[in-house]
């Protein structure tokens, strides 16, 4: 099944550990770790300087990542954009948390993440 024919709930099974991933790596700033589920595309984006250095900048700012509650789920051809409200550990409002996840043969990747 094609991922943008699964339901919300299969969505968020696979969407939801590889962005509890995502933002573990980026808090123990493990770029390997951070980068497994990532496109080639966006693995030649998230090089190792880069993500050290946007990680230290969030850590120093905001704290590290709060809970999560999801806000909307979009389905493309091609992919599908998952948007969730985050918060900060030592940062008070709402930000948001997007991921787009593509599907390559029977793994689903992430194409485009970002925090703001």
């Amino acid at each position: 099944m094609e991922l943008a024919e699964k339901s919300d709930a299969e969505i968020l099974a696979i969407a939801d550990p590889i962005m509890d991933n995502l933002m573990e790596a980026s808090t123990a700033i493990d770029h390997a770790r951070h980068a497994r589920d990532f496109t080639d595309r966006l693995k030649a984006i998230v090089t190792k300087d880069y993500l050290e250095k946007v990680c230290r900048q969030y850590q120093n700012e905001k704290g590290f990542f709060g809970p999560r509650t999801l806000v909307a789920i979009f389905r493309r051809p091609h992919s599908i954009a998952i948007v969730w409200k985050q918060q900060f550990t030592n940062s008070p409002g709402d930000y948001v948390a997007e991921m787009v996840l593509v599907q390559q043969g029977s793994r689903y990747l992430v194409d485009h993440v970002f925090v703001l």
